[in-house]
Protein backbone atom coordinates (compact mmCIF):
# COMPACT_ATOMS: atom_id res chain seq x y z
CA UNK A 1 0.00 0.00 0.00
CA UNK A 2 2.76 2.44 0.95
CA UNK A 3 4.59 1.64 -2.29
CA UNK A 4 1.49 2.51 -4.35
CA UNK A 5 1.07 5.82 -2.44
CA UNK A 6 4.72 6.72 -3.07
CA UNK A 7 4.38 5.84 -6.77
CA UNK A 8 1.23 7.98 -7.07
CA UNK A 9 3.03 10.95 -5.49
CA UNK A 10 5.97 10.61 -7.88
CA UNK A 11 3.55 10.38 -10.81
CA UNK A 12 1.83 13.63 -9.77
CA UNK A 13 5.22 15.33 -9.61
CA UNK A 14 6.08 14.07 -13.09
CA UNK A 15 8.87 11.84 -11.78
CA UNK A 16 7.21 8.50 -12.62
CA UNK A 17 5.12 7.11 -15.45
CA UNK A 18 2.96 5.21 -12.96
CA UNK A 19 3.84 1.79 -14.37
CA UNK A 20 5.61 -0.92 -12.40
CA UNK A 21 8.01 -3.47 -13.82
CA UNK A 22 6.89 -7.06 -13.41
CA UNK A 23 9.08 -9.11 -11.09
CA UNK A 24 9.88 -12.80 -10.99
CA UNK A 25 9.29 -14.97 -7.90
CA UNK A 26 7.72 -12.42 -5.57
CA UNK A 27 6.14 -15.12 -3.36
CA UNK A 28 8.56 -15.26 -0.43
CA UNK A 29 6.21 -17.52 1.58
CA UNK A 30 6.05 -20.08 -1.23
CA UNK A 31 9.83 -20.05 -1.63
CA UNK A 32 10.21 -20.55 2.12
CA UNK A 33 7.84 -23.51 2.07
CA UNK A 34 9.81 -25.12 -0.76
CA UNK A 35 12.98 -25.28 1.32
CA UNK A 36 11.85 -25.31 4.95
CA UNK A 37 12.44 -28.59 6.87
CA UNK A 38 8.90 -28.40 8.25
CA UNK A 39 7.58 -28.76 4.71
CA UNK A 40 9.66 -31.89 4.22
CA UNK A 41 8.38 -33.44 7.45
CA UNK A 42 4.81 -32.51 6.55
CA UNK A 43 5.07 -34.16 3.11
CA UNK A 44 6.33 -37.41 4.62
CA UNK A 45 3.69 -37.41 7.37
CA UNK A 46 0.89 -36.96 4.82
CA UNK A 47 2.34 -39.75 2.69
CA UNK A 48 2.56 -42.26 5.54
CA UNK A 49 -0.95 -41.41 6.73
CA UNK A 50 -2.16 -42.02 3.17
CA UNK A 51 -0.35 -45.37 3.06
CA UNK A 52 -2.09 -46.36 6.28
CA UNK A 53 -5.48 -45.51 4.75
CA UNK A 54 -4.69 -47.53 1.60
CA UNK A 55 -3.59 -50.51 3.69
CA UNK A 56 -6.95 -50.47 5.45
CA UNK A 57 -8.80 -50.15 2.12
CA UNK A 58 -6.74 -53.03 0.73
CA UNK A 59 -8.21 -55.35 3.35
CA UNK A 60 -11.74 -54.53 2.19
CA UNK A 61 -11.46 -55.41 -1.51
CA UNK A 62 -12.29 -59.03 -0.74
CA UNK A 63 -14.19 -60.75 2.04
CA UNK A 64 -12.27 -62.73 4.62
CA UNK A 65 -8.98 -60.79 4.45
CA UNK A 66 -7.15 -60.20 7.77
CA UNK A 67 -7.35 -56.73 9.29
CA UNK A 68 -4.38 -54.39 9.48
CA UNK A 69 -2.37 -55.03 12.66
CA UNK A 70 0.51 -53.28 14.39
CA UNK A 71 2.79 -55.81 12.75
CA UNK A 72 1.76 -54.51 9.31
CA UNK A 73 2.33 -50.96 10.49
CA UNK A 74 5.78 -51.95 11.72
CA UNK A 75 6.57 -53.35 8.26
CA UNK A 76 5.37 -50.11 6.65
CA UNK A 77 7.48 -48.04 9.08
CA UNK A 78 10.62 -50.03 8.25
CA UNK A 79 10.07 -49.58 4.49
CA UNK A 80 9.30 -45.88 5.05
CA UNK A 81 12.53 -45.39 7.00
CA UNK A 82 14.50 -47.06 4.19
CA UNK A 83 12.78 -44.76 1.65
CA UNK A 84 13.67 -41.62 3.61
CA UNK A 85 17.30 -42.67 3.99
CA UNK A 86 17.50 -43.59 0.29
CA UNK A 87 16.11 -40.21 -0.75
CA UNK A 88 18.30 -38.16 1.60
CA UNK A 89 21.52 -40.03 0.81
CA UNK A 90 21.35 -40.94 -2.89
CA UNK A 91 18.84 -38.50 -4.41
CA UNK A 92 19.48 -35.25 -2.55
CA UNK A 93 20.34 -33.33 -5.75
CA UNK A 94 17.46 -34.70 -7.82
CA UNK A 95 14.84 -34.13 -5.10
CA UNK A 96 16.08 -30.61 -4.45
CA UNK A 97 13.05 -29.04 -2.74
CA UNK A 98 9.76 -29.88 -1.08
CA UNK A 99 7.81 -29.33 -4.29
CA UNK A 100 9.71 -32.11 -6.06
CA UNK A 101 9.44 -34.33 -2.96
CA UNK A 102 5.67 -33.80 -2.90
CA UNK A 103 5.53 -34.76 -6.59
CA UNK A 104 7.46 -38.01 -5.95
CA UNK A 105 5.45 -39.03 -2.89
CA UNK A 106 2.16 -37.96 -4.49
CA UNK A 107 2.88 -40.05 -7.58
CA UNK A 108 3.69 -43.16 -5.52
CA UNK A 109 0.51 -42.63 -3.48
CA UNK A 110 -1.60 -42.15 -6.64
CA UNK A 111 -0.03 -45.30 -8.12
CA UNK A 112 -1.03 -47.37 -5.07
CA UNK A 113 -4.51 -45.80 -5.01
CA UNK A 114 -5.05 -46.83 -8.64
CA UNK A 115 -3.88 -50.35 -7.78
CA UNK A 116 -6.41 -50.60 -4.92
CA UNK A 117 -9.16 -49.18 -7.14
CA UNK A 118 -8.35 -51.70 -9.87
CA UNK A 119 -8.35 -54.57 -7.36
CA UNK A 120 -11.71 -53.48 -5.97
CA UNK A 121 -13.27 -53.28 -9.46
CA UNK A 122 -11.86 -56.69 -10.45
CA UNK A 123 -13.35 -58.43 -7.40
CA UNK A 124 -16.69 -58.87 -9.14
CA UNK A 125 -14.95 -60.41 -12.18
CA UNK A 126 -14.30 -64.11 -12.46
CA UNK A 127 -10.55 -63.64 -12.73
CA UNK A 128 -7.94 -65.66 -10.99
CA UNK A 129 -5.56 -64.01 -8.51
CA UNK A 130 -2.65 -64.46 -10.92
CA UNK A 131 -4.42 -62.52 -13.68
CA UNK A 132 -5.47 -59.83 -11.17
CA UNK A 133 -1.83 -59.33 -10.21
CA UNK A 134 -0.74 -58.85 -13.83
CA UNK A 135 -3.43 -56.45 -15.07
CA UNK A 136 -2.72 -53.87 -12.33
CA UNK A 137 -1.14 -50.57 -13.58
CA UNK A 138 2.34 -51.40 -12.24
CA UNK A 139 4.08 -49.05 -14.72
CA UNK A 140 2.05 -45.92 -13.92
CA UNK A 141 4.18 -44.38 -11.15
CA UNK A 142 7.56 -45.33 -12.65
CA UNK A 143 6.54 -43.92 -16.06
CA UNK A 144 5.37 -40.60 -14.61
CA UNK A 145 8.44 -40.07 -12.43
CA UNK A 146 10.87 -41.23 -15.11
CA UNK A 147 9.48 -38.86 -17.76
CA UNK A 148 9.18 -35.84 -15.46
CA UNK A 149 12.21 -36.18 -13.18
CA UNK A 150 14.51 -38.70 -14.83
CA UNK A 151 15.07 -42.43 -14.78
CA UNK A 152 16.85 -42.48 -11.40
CA UNK A 153 13.72 -41.10 -9.73
CA UNK A 154 11.67 -43.51 -11.85
CA UNK A 155 13.58 -46.46 -10.40
CA UNK A 156 13.12 -45.01 -6.89
CA UNK A 157 9.37 -44.90 -7.51
CA UNK A 158 9.30 -48.45 -8.91
CA UNK A 159 11.14 -49.84 -5.88
CA UNK A 160 8.96 -48.29 -3.19
CA UNK A 161 5.69 -48.66 -5.11
CA UNK A 162 6.51 -52.39 -5.17
CA UNK A 163 7.43 -52.64 -1.47
CA UNK A 164 4.45 -50.65 -0.20
CA UNK A 165 2.21 -52.40 -2.74
CA UNK A 166 2.92 -55.76 -1.09
CA UNK A 167 1.46 -54.38 2.17
CA UNK A 168 -1.49 -52.68 0.47
CA UNK A 169 -2.50 -55.56 -1.83
CA UNK A 170 -2.62 -58.36 0.74
CA UNK A 171 -5.28 -60.14 -1.34
CA UNK A 172 -2.49 -61.11 -3.78
CA UNK A 173 0.41 -63.41 -3.00
CA UNK A 174 3.37 -61.28 -1.90
CA UNK A 175 5.97 -63.01 -4.15
CA UNK A 176 3.64 -62.75 -7.17
CA UNK A 177 2.90 -59.07 -6.61
CA UNK A 178 6.53 -58.18 -5.91
CA UNK A 179 7.90 -59.96 -8.98
CA UNK A 180 5.21 -58.60 -11.31
CA UNK A 181 5.42 -55.03 -10.04
CA UNK A 182 9.22 -54.96 -10.21
CA UNK A 183 9.31 -56.45 -13.72
CA UNK A 184 6.73 -54.11 -15.28
CA UNK A 185 7.81 -51.02 -13.30
CA UNK A 186 11.47 -51.38 -14.25
CA UNK A 187 10.48 -52.13 -17.86
CA UNK A 188 8.55 -48.85 -17.95
CA UNK A 189 11.61 -46.94 -16.70
CA UNK A 190 13.80 -48.65 -19.29
CA UNK A 191 11.51 -47.55 -22.13
CA UNK A 192 11.41 -43.86 -21.18
CA UNK A 193 14.82 -42.88 -22.48
CA UNK A 194 14.61 -39.75 -24.68
CA UNK A 195 10.80 -39.39 -24.66
CA UNK A 196 10.44 -36.38 -26.97
CA UNK A 197 6.76 -36.69 -27.91
CA UNK A 198 3.61 -38.13 -26.38
CA UNK A 199 3.47 -40.93 -28.96
CA UNK A 200 6.55 -42.45 -27.34
CA UNK A 201 4.61 -42.79 -24.08
CA UNK A 202 1.86 -44.76 -25.80
CA UNK A 203 4.51 -46.97 -27.44
CA UNK A 204 6.19 -47.44 -24.05
CA UNK A 205 2.84 -48.56 -22.64
CA UNK A 206 2.40 -50.92 -25.59
CA UNK A 207 5.79 -52.55 -24.99
CA UNK A 208 5.07 -52.84 -21.26
CA UNK A 209 1.85 -54.61 -22.29
CA UNK A 210 3.78 -57.04 -24.48
CA UNK A 211 6.12 -57.88 -21.59
CA UNK A 212 3.07 -58.34 -19.36
CA UNK A 213 1.52 -60.72 -21.93
CA UNK A 214 4.65 -62.88 -22.10
CA UNK A 215 5.00 -62.90 -18.31
CA UNK A 216 1.28 -63.70 -17.91
CA UNK A 217 1.57 -66.84 -20.04
CA UNK A 218 4.75 -67.97 -18.27
CA UNK A 219 3.36 -67.24 -14.79
CA UNK A 220 0.10 -69.07 -15.41
CA UNK A 221 2.02 -72.03 -16.79
CA UNK A 222 4.47 -72.08 -13.87
CA UNK A 223 1.63 -71.79 -11.34
CA UNK A 224 -0.24 -74.63 -13.02
CA UNK A 225 -3.42 -72.58 -13.56
CA UNK A 226 -3.10 -71.93 -17.30
CA UNK A 227 -6.00 -74.25 -18.05
CA UNK A 228 -8.26 -72.41 -15.61
CA UNK A 229 -8.03 -69.07 -17.45
CA UNK A 230 -9.14 -68.18 -20.94
CA UNK A 231 -6.24 -67.50 -23.30
CA UNK A 232 -7.92 -64.31 -24.55
CA UNK A 233 -7.96 -62.89 -21.03
CA UNK A 234 -4.34 -63.82 -20.36
CA UNK A 235 -3.24 -62.03 -23.55
CA UNK A 236 -5.70 -59.19 -24.10
CA UNK A 237 -6.11 -57.77 -20.58
CA UNK A 238 -2.40 -57.29 -19.77
CA UNK A 239 -1.85 -55.72 -23.20
CA UNK A 240 -4.76 -53.31 -22.74
CA UNK A 241 -3.57 -52.46 -19.23
CA UNK A 242 -0.14 -51.44 -20.56
CA UNK A 243 -1.55 -49.35 -23.42
CA UNK A 244 -4.08 -47.58 -21.19
CA UNK A 245 -1.33 -46.82 -18.67
CA UNK A 246 0.70 -45.08 -21.40
CA UNK A 247 -2.33 -43.09 -22.59
CA UNK A 248 -3.27 -42.00 -19.05
CA UNK A 249 0.31 -40.93 -18.27
CA UNK A 250 0.46 -38.88 -21.49
CA UNK A 251 -2.80 -37.16 -20.60
CA UNK A 252 -1.84 -36.42 -17.00
CA UNK A 253 1.62 -35.01 -17.73
CA UNK A 254 0.50 -31.44 -18.62
CA UNK A 255 -1.63 -31.27 -15.45
CA UNK A 256 1.20 -32.48 -13.23
CA UNK A 257 3.69 -30.13 -14.87
CA UNK A 258 1.38 -27.19 -14.26
CA UNK A 259 0.62 -28.09 -10.64
CA UNK A 260 4.21 -28.83 -9.57
CA UNK A 261 6.01 -26.33 -11.81
CA UNK A 262 8.19 -28.84 -13.67
CA UNK A 263 8.78 -29.20 -17.41
CA UNK A 264 9.48 -32.39 -19.38
CA UNK A 265 11.44 -32.68 -22.62
CA UNK A 266 8.12 -33.09 -24.43
CA UNK A 267 6.97 -29.68 -23.22
CA UNK A 268 10.37 -28.07 -23.92
CA UNK A 269 10.09 -29.15 -27.54
CA UNK A 270 6.61 -27.65 -27.71
CA UNK A 271 7.88 -24.40 -26.16
CA UNK A 272 10.68 -24.22 -28.75
CA UNK A 273 8.26 -23.11 -31.49
CA UNK A 274 9.93 -20.21 -33.29
CA UNK A 275 6.51 -18.87 -34.33
CA UNK A 276 6.07 -17.58 -30.80
CA UNK A 277 5.11 -13.86 -30.93
CA UNK A 278 8.31 -12.83 -29.13
CA UNK A 279 10.50 -14.79 -31.53
CA UNK A 280 8.70 -13.27 -34.52
CA UNK A 281 9.21 -9.79 -33.07
CA UNK A 282 12.86 -10.55 -32.45
CA UNK A 283 13.42 -11.69 -36.05
CA UNK A 284 11.82 -8.50 -37.43
CA UNK A 285 12.79 -5.78 -34.93
CA UNK A 286 16.19 -7.11 -33.83
CA UNK A 287 17.47 -9.52 -36.51
CA UNK A 288 21.03 -9.40 -35.17
CA UNK A 289 19.88 -10.48 -31.71
CA UNK A 290 17.68 -13.16 -33.28
CA UNK A 291 20.63 -14.69 -35.13
CA UNK A 292 22.79 -14.39 -31.99
CA UNK A 293 20.12 -16.29 -30.01
CA UNK A 294 20.02 -19.11 -32.56
CA UNK A 295 23.79 -19.54 -32.42
CA UNK A 296 23.78 -19.48 -28.60
CA UNK A 297 21.04 -22.15 -28.71
CA UNK A 298 23.23 -24.40 -30.89
CA UNK A 299 26.27 -23.88 -28.67
CA UNK A 300 24.44 -24.49 -25.41
CA UNK A 301 22.48 -27.50 -26.68
CA UNK A 302 25.65 -29.29 -27.82
CA UNK A 303 27.43 -28.47 -24.54
CA UNK A 304 24.47 -29.71 -22.48
CA UNK A 305 24.50 -32.99 -24.41
CA UNK A 306 28.21 -33.35 -23.64
CA UNK A 307 27.72 -33.19 -19.85
CA UNK A 308 24.30 -34.85 -19.56
CA UNK A 309 22.30 -31.69 -18.79
CA UNK A 310 18.92 -30.88 -20.35
CA UNK A 311 19.70 -30.07 -23.98
CA UNK A 312 16.08 -29.26 -24.85
CA UNK A 313 15.84 -26.80 -21.99
CA UNK A 314 19.10 -25.11 -23.03
CA UNK A 315 17.91 -24.65 -26.60
CA UNK A 316 14.55 -23.15 -25.68
CA UNK A 317 15.90 -20.88 -22.92
CA UNK A 318 18.66 -19.64 -25.27
CA UNK A 319 16.00 -18.63 -27.81
CA UNK A 320 14.44 -16.22 -25.30
CA UNK A 321 17.42 -15.16 -23.17
CA UNK A 322 17.84 -11.76 -24.92
CA UNK A 323 14.21 -10.80 -25.57
CA UNK A 324 14.74 -7.74 -23.35
CA UNK A 325 16.67 -6.15 -26.20
CA UNK A 326 13.34 -5.64 -27.98
CA UNK A 327 12.82 -2.53 -25.84
CA UNK A 328 15.78 -0.67 -27.41
CA UNK A 329 17.24 -2.92 -30.13
CA UNK A 330 19.23 -0.12 -31.82
CA UNK A 331 21.43 0.30 -28.73
CA UNK A 332 22.96 -3.17 -29.14
CA UNK A 333 25.85 -3.61 -31.52
CA UNK A 334 24.41 -6.60 -33.39
CA UNK A 335 21.41 -4.47 -34.46
CA UNK A 336 23.18 -1.12 -34.70
CA UNK A 337 23.52 0.97 -37.83
CA UNK A 338 27.31 1.51 -38.23
CA UNK A 339 26.73 5.09 -39.38
CA UNK A 340 24.49 5.99 -36.41
CA UNK A 341 25.77 4.93 -32.98
CA UNK A 342 23.29 6.16 -30.32
CA UNK A 343 25.88 5.69 -27.57
CA UNK A 344 27.88 8.62 -28.95
CA UNK A 345 25.25 10.95 -27.46
CA UNK A 346 25.23 9.25 -24.03
CA UNK A 347 27.61 9.17 -21.11
CA UNK A 348 29.19 5.77 -20.33
CA UNK A 349 27.01 5.47 -17.24
CA UNK A 350 23.80 6.04 -19.21
CA UNK A 351 24.93 3.63 -21.93
CA UNK A 352 25.63 0.97 -19.29
CA UNK A 353 22.19 1.50 -17.74
CA UNK A 354 20.50 1.03 -21.11
CA UNK A 355 22.47 -2.15 -21.81
CA UNK A 356 21.99 -3.61 -18.32
CA UNK A 357 18.24 -2.84 -18.39
CA UNK A 358 17.66 -5.49 -21.06
CA UNK A 359 17.70 -8.15 -18.31
CA UNK A 360 14.80 -6.59 -16.38
CA UNK A 361 13.01 -5.75 -19.63
CA UNK A 362 13.34 -9.40 -20.64
CA UNK A 363 11.86 -10.61 -17.35
CA UNK A 364 8.99 -8.16 -17.78
CA UNK A 365 8.23 -9.41 -21.30
CA UNK A 366 8.56 -13.07 -20.27
CA UNK A 367 6.08 -12.68 -17.41
CA UNK A 368 3.69 -10.75 -19.65
CA UNK A 369 3.74 -13.60 -22.20
CA UNK A 370 3.50 -16.35 -19.52
CA UNK A 371 6.80 -17.98 -20.41
CA UNK A 372 8.09 -20.94 -18.43
CA UNK A 373 9.62 -20.10 -15.04
CA UNK A 374 12.94 -21.68 -16.04
CA UNK A 375 13.17 -19.36 -19.06
CA UNK A 376 12.67 -16.38 -16.75
CA UNK A 377 15.40 -17.72 -14.45
CA UNK A 378 17.81 -17.91 -17.40
CA UNK A 379 16.94 -14.36 -18.52
CA UNK A 380 17.76 -13.11 -15.01
CA UNK A 381 20.95 -15.15 -14.64
CA UNK A 382 22.59 -15.19 -18.08
CA UNK A 383 24.78 -12.18 -17.20
CA UNK A 384 24.97 -12.89 -13.49
CA UNK A 385 26.33 -9.80 -11.73
CA UNK A 386 29.17 -9.40 -14.23
CA UNK A 387 30.67 -6.07 -15.21
CA UNK A 388 29.74 -4.10 -18.35
CA UNK A 389 33.47 -3.70 -18.88
CA UNK A 390 33.50 -1.63 -22.10
CA UNK A 391 31.53 1.27 -20.62
CA UNK A 392 33.24 0.93 -17.23
CA UNK A 393 36.61 1.28 -18.94
CA UNK A 394 35.28 4.23 -20.94
CA UNK A 395 34.07 5.91 -17.74
CA UNK A 396 37.47 5.44 -16.09
CA UNK A 397 39.16 6.98 -19.13
CA UNK A 398 36.85 9.99 -18.98
CA UNK A 399 37.54 10.38 -15.27
CA UNK A 400 41.29 10.24 -15.88
CA UNK A 401 40.97 12.85 -18.64
CA UNK A 402 38.99 15.21 -16.39
CA UNK A 403 41.54 14.79 -13.61
CA UNK A 404 44.26 15.71 -16.08
CA UNK A 405 42.34 18.84 -17.09
CA UNK A 406 41.85 19.77 -13.42
CA UNK A 407 45.59 19.55 -12.87
CA UNK A 408 46.06 21.89 -15.82
CA UNK A 409 43.42 24.26 -14.37
CA UNK A 410 41.23 23.73 -17.44
CA UNK A 411 38.36 22.18 -15.49
CA UNK A 412 36.84 22.32 -12.03
CA UNK A 413 37.11 19.68 -9.33
CA UNK A 414 33.31 19.22 -9.40
CA UNK A 415 33.45 18.21 -13.07
CA UNK A 416 35.31 14.97 -12.25
CA UNK A 417 32.73 12.13 -12.51
CA UNK A 418 32.38 9.57 -9.74
CA UNK A 419 32.84 6.06 -11.14
CA UNK A 420 31.57 3.12 -9.07
CA UNK A 421 32.04 -0.43 -10.27
CA UNK A 422 28.66 -1.45 -8.82
CA UNK A 423 26.90 0.98 -11.18
CA UNK A 424 28.28 -0.94 -14.15
CA UNK A 425 27.36 -4.43 -12.91
CA UNK A 426 24.30 -6.45 -13.91
CA UNK A 427 21.72 -7.02 -11.15
CA UNK A 428 22.15 -10.81 -11.07
CA UNK A 429 21.67 -13.33 -9.59
CA UNK A 430 24.57 -15.48 -10.74
CA UNK A 431 23.73 -18.72 -12.60
CA UNK A 432 22.07 -21.11 -10.16
CA UNK A 433 21.94 -24.33 -12.22
CA UNK A 434 23.93 -26.04 -14.96
CA UNK A 435 21.78 -25.04 -17.90
CA UNK A 436 21.81 -21.37 -16.89
CA UNK A 437 25.61 -21.42 -16.54
CA UNK A 438 26.01 -23.08 -19.96
CA UNK A 439 23.85 -20.42 -21.64
CA UNK A 440 25.75 -17.66 -19.83
CA UNK A 441 29.08 -18.98 -21.14
CA UNK A 442 27.70 -19.62 -24.63
CA UNK A 443 26.36 -16.05 -24.77
CA UNK A 444 29.80 -14.61 -23.95
CA UNK A 445 31.64 -16.99 -26.28
CA UNK A 446 29.37 -16.28 -29.26
CA UNK A 447 29.73 -12.51 -28.80
CA UNK A 448 33.52 -12.71 -28.51
CA UNK A 449 33.83 -15.01 -31.53
CA UNK A 450 32.58 -12.15 -33.74
CA UNK A 451 35.77 -10.21 -32.97
CA UNK A 452 38.17 -12.94 -34.10
CA UNK A 453 40.22 -12.25 -37.21
CA UNK A 454 41.00 -15.31 -39.33
CA UNK A 455 39.56 -17.75 -36.76
CA UNK A 456 41.24 -21.11 -36.44
CA UNK A 457 41.21 -23.89 -33.85
CA UNK A 458 44.01 -22.40 -31.76
CA UNK A 459 42.51 -18.91 -31.60
CA UNK A 460 39.03 -20.21 -30.83
CA UNK A 461 40.26 -22.45 -28.01
CA UNK A 462 42.35 -19.62 -26.52
CA UNK A 463 39.38 -17.26 -26.63
CA UNK A 464 37.09 -19.80 -24.91
CA UNK A 465 39.69 -20.54 -22.22
CA UNK A 466 40.11 -16.83 -21.50
CA UNK A 467 36.36 -16.23 -21.20
CA UNK A 468 35.73 -19.22 -18.92
CA UNK A 469 38.74 -18.35 -16.77
CA UNK A 470 37.58 -14.73 -16.44
CA UNK A 471 34.07 -15.85 -15.43
CA UNK A 472 35.51 -18.19 -12.81
CA UNK A 473 37.81 -15.50 -11.41
CA UNK A 474 34.85 -13.09 -11.20
CA UNK A 475 32.87 -15.69 -9.24
CA UNK A 476 30.12 -16.04 -11.83
CA UNK A 477 30.17 -19.88 -11.63
CA UNK A 478 30.35 -20.15 -7.84
CA UNK A 479 26.63 -20.84 -7.28
CA UNK A 480 25.98 -23.49 -9.95
CA UNK A 481 26.97 -27.15 -9.66
CA UNK A 482 29.31 -27.42 -12.65
CA UNK A 483 32.50 -29.38 -11.98
CA UNK A 484 35.93 -28.70 -13.49
CA UNK A 485 35.60 -31.86 -15.59
CA UNK A 486 32.25 -30.67 -16.94
CA UNK A 487 33.70 -27.24 -17.72
CA UNK A 488 36.43 -28.93 -19.77
CA UNK A 489 33.77 -30.82 -21.77
CA UNK A 490 31.78 -27.61 -22.26
CA UNK A 491 34.85 -25.76 -23.59
CA UNK A 492 35.64 -28.61 -25.96
CA UNK A 493 32.05 -28.62 -27.22
CA UNK A 494 32.07 -24.83 -27.75
CA UNK A 495 35.33 -25.07 -29.71
CA UNK A 496 34.02 -27.88 -31.91
CA UNK A 497 30.73 -26.11 -32.66
CA UNK A 498 32.35 -22.72 -33.36
CA UNK A 499 35.01 -24.26 -35.57
CA UNK A 500 32.36 -26.01 -37.65
CA UNK A 501 30.42 -22.74 -38.02
CA UNK A 502 33.44 -20.57 -38.84
CA UNK A 503 35.36 -22.95 -41.11
CA UNK A 504 37.23 -21.62 -44.14
CA UNK A 505 35.82 -21.50 -47.64
CA UNK A 506 37.41 -21.87 -51.06
CA UNK A 507 38.51 -18.56 -52.58
CA UNK A 508 37.33 -18.12 -56.17
CA UNK A 509 38.77 -15.60 -58.61
CA UNK A 510 36.59 -12.83 -59.98
CA UNK A 511 35.14 -13.24 -63.46
CA UNK A 512 36.96 -11.04 -66.02
CA UNK A 513 34.83 -8.52 -67.85
CA UNK A 514 37.18 -7.76 -70.75
CA UNK A 515 37.29 -10.11 -73.73
CA UNK A 516 40.43 -12.21 -73.21
CA UNK A 517 43.21 -12.61 -75.76
CA UNK A 518 44.39 -16.09 -76.61
CA UNK A 519 47.34 -15.84 -74.21
CA UNK A 520 45.10 -14.44 -71.45
CA UNK A 521 42.62 -17.28 -72.01
CA UNK A 522 45.50 -19.75 -71.77
CA UNK A 523 46.56 -18.16 -68.47
CA UNK A 524 43.01 -18.32 -67.12
CA UNK A 525 42.68 -21.98 -68.03
CA UNK A 526 45.65 -22.69 -65.77
CA UNK A 527 44.21 -20.70 -62.86
CA UNK A 528 42.00 -22.81 -60.61
CA UNK A 529 40.26 -22.10 -57.31
CA UNK A 530 42.57 -22.52 -54.35
CA UNK A 531 42.13 -22.59 -50.60
CA UNK A 532 42.46 -19.34 -48.67
CA UNK A 533 45.96 -19.09 -47.26
CA UNK A 534 47.45 -21.57 -49.75
CA UNK A 535 50.82 -20.82 -51.32
CA UNK A 536 49.21 -20.71 -54.76
CA UNK A 537 47.13 -17.64 -53.86
CA UNK A 538 49.98 -15.21 -54.57
CA UNK A 539 50.64 -16.67 -58.02
CA UNK A 540 46.93 -16.61 -58.84
CA UNK A 541 46.72 -12.97 -57.84
CA UNK A 542 49.57 -12.12 -60.21
CA UNK A 543 47.76 -13.94 -63.00
CA UNK A 544 44.57 -11.96 -62.41
CA UNK A 545 46.50 -8.68 -62.20
CA UNK A 546 48.32 -9.43 -65.47
CA UNK A 547 45.08 -10.30 -67.24
CA UNK A 548 43.71 -6.81 -66.49
CA UNK A 549 46.86 -5.16 -67.90
CA UNK A 550 47.99 -4.67 -71.49
CA UNK A 551 49.21 -7.69 -73.50
CA UNK A 552 52.81 -6.52 -73.09
CA UNK A 553 52.42 -6.36 -69.35
CA UNK A 554 50.86 -9.80 -69.42
CA UNK A 555 53.87 -11.16 -71.30
CA UNK A 556 56.26 -9.53 -68.84
CA UNK A 557 54.42 -10.83 -65.83
CA UNK A 558 56.08 -13.98 -64.49
CA UNK A 559 53.61 -16.84 -64.39
CA UNK A 560 54.28 -19.66 -61.97
CA UNK A 561 52.83 -22.97 -63.03
CA UNK A 562 50.52 -24.51 -60.48
CA UNK A 563 51.75 -27.58 -58.67
CA UNK A 564 50.51 -30.99 -59.61
CA UNK A 565 48.35 -31.18 -56.43
CA UNK A 566 44.70 -30.76 -57.37
CA UNK A 567 42.60 -28.02 -55.85
CA UNK A 568 39.49 -29.18 -53.98
CA UNK A 569 36.35 -29.42 -56.11
CA UNK A 570 33.63 -26.83 -55.77
CA UNK A 571 31.52 -29.29 -53.79
CA UNK A 572 34.07 -29.07 -50.98
CA UNK A 573 32.84 -25.57 -50.25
Amino acid sequence: MFESIRRARLQREGLSCGKTRRKHQEGDLLDEMRTHPAGTVGAYVLFFVGIGVLMRLGTQVEAGLPAVTWLHMLYAGAIGFAMVVHERVALRREICDNGVLLLVLGTIFTHLALVVLMLDSSFSQSWGKTLKAIVLPHAFGPLVLSVILGRRIGLFGAIYATLFGVLVCISISAPTYMATSALLGFTGVLLTKSVRDRKRLIMAGFYVGLVAVAYSLLLHEAAGVIMEEKVGRMVLYPLLSGILTGIVVGGLLPVMESVFGVTTDVSWLELGDQNHPLMRRLSIEAPGTYHHSLVVANLSEAAAEAIGASASMCRVCAYFHDIGKLSKPEYFIENMDPSDNPHEDLTPRMSALVIIAHVKDGVDLAIKHNLNARIIDVIEQHHGNSLAYFFYRQALDQKAEMERLVKQSKAKEDDVPQVSEETFRYPGPRPQFKESAIISLADAVESASRTLEKPNASRIETMIDDIVQARMMDGQLDECDLTIAQLAKIKASFAKTLLSMMHGRIKYQKALEAKPSSQQAHVREEAKPVLVGDEETEASAKIVEASFSSPAAAEAAPVKKPRSRKSPPASAA
